[in-house]
This record gives C-alpha cells, structure tokens and sequence, in this order.
C-alpha cells in the first residue's frame, strides 16, 4: 500500500528501447519512501518495450490532454538504447527538461540520457556523469565529468548506469526527504555501497 510522505511527484519517462532498471529501480524506491511517482510513455501507447523486449504499462502518455508536466516536481530519464534516442528526439519532452531546469525544477537522468542533458546545452559547466563510453559527449558540451556513481549539481541529477540505479534512486529520494530517509531505505532494501 502506498503511503505518501510529501506531495511533491515525479515522472518517469519511458520510450521504446529503454532500460527497464533504470526506470523501475526509481519507481520502485520512490514508492518505497512514499513519494508520487508516475511512469510516463512518450509513445501514443501506453505500453513500452524495453531494450530487453520487456512490455512495460504505463501510467500515462505525454500526449493525452489529461497530462500536464506542471503537475510534477522532477523529471526522470532513464537510459538504454534506443531508448535515449528516442527520449532525446521527443520535443514534447525535451522542450520541458529545458524550461524545468531554467525554472530550478528538478531533473534527473541516468546511463546514456545524460547526453541528452547535454546536448541541450543544459549540463554546461556544471558536474555531471554517464556511462562512461559516452562522457566524451558529456565533456565535448561543456560539462565537468566526473566519475562518481551519482552527481548532483543544483537541480540536475546524474547517474552511470544500471549497475548505478539504487544509488541514482536514493538520490532522488535524498533530494526529497533528506540523507536519513535514504539511508534508511537503502538499509531495508539490504543495499551497501
């Protein structure tokens, strides 16, 4: 049963070819903590298939009239190929990270959809990581990569990886309800970094 601990919610975006970790390890942990969290399809299906052929349904599509990106605090891309082509050619999508981050909302991305950030211009002299194969893209837009498992810079979030996606998670809920709360769900979860 879910029981919410804020009323601040975020949305995950979810595109064909995207990586199912990455997008349901942070709805996963947010429902965990109590915060709303909805999974959005970009696609004009509420089902998605992932990288892996995995059917995902979701809980709404970006272009249903009953969807408004004002009603959300932070937006989640997560990566996967072609998934993050696919996030990056939405204009829909890509137009709102871009008023999101000028507004100081919050943004977060992980594995490849940091180098949409990027490529948006949005991660310019700020910190930030990815998978490490595409840091290049990272570094070539003006970004200062680093190799942390999780960066936060301001109102971007970013992550590496699958392999990154409890700490990614657990940064959003830090970002949230505090280190304590984190640090607590990752003990119930038996998560040691």
């Amino acid at each position: 049963m879910f029981n919410a601990t804020t009323d601040k919610r975020v949305a995950v975006f979810l595109a064909d070819g995207m990586e199912e970790i990455e997008a349901l390890t942070v709805v996963d942990l947010l429902f965990r903590a109590g915060i709303p969290c909805e999974t959005v399809s970009i696609s004009n299906t509420n089902v998605v298939a992932s990288s892996h052929e995995v059917s995902i349904v979701c809980d709404r599509e970006i272009d249903d009239t009953r969807f408004h990106f004002d009603d959300y605090d932070m937006l989640v891309l997560p990566g996967g190929m072609p998934g993050t082509t696919n996030l990056g050619e939405c204009d829909t999508l890509t137009d709102q990270v871009c008023q999101f981050v000028a507004d100081g909302k919050q943004v977060a991305a992980i594995c490849a959809a940091p180098t949409i950030l990027a490529k948006l211009g949005l991660l310019d002299g700020r910190r930030a990581t990815c998978f490490p194969d595409l840091q290049n893209v990272l570094a070539e837009n003006g970004a200062q990569v680093l190799q942390d498992q999780v960066v936060v810079d301001g109102n971007i979030i970013t992550s590496k990886g699958m392999g990154t996606a409890i700490p990614f998670g657990l940064a959003i809920v830090a970002h949230y309800l505090g280190q304590d709360v984190a640090d607590e769900l990752a003990a119930k979860i038996v998560y040691t970094a």
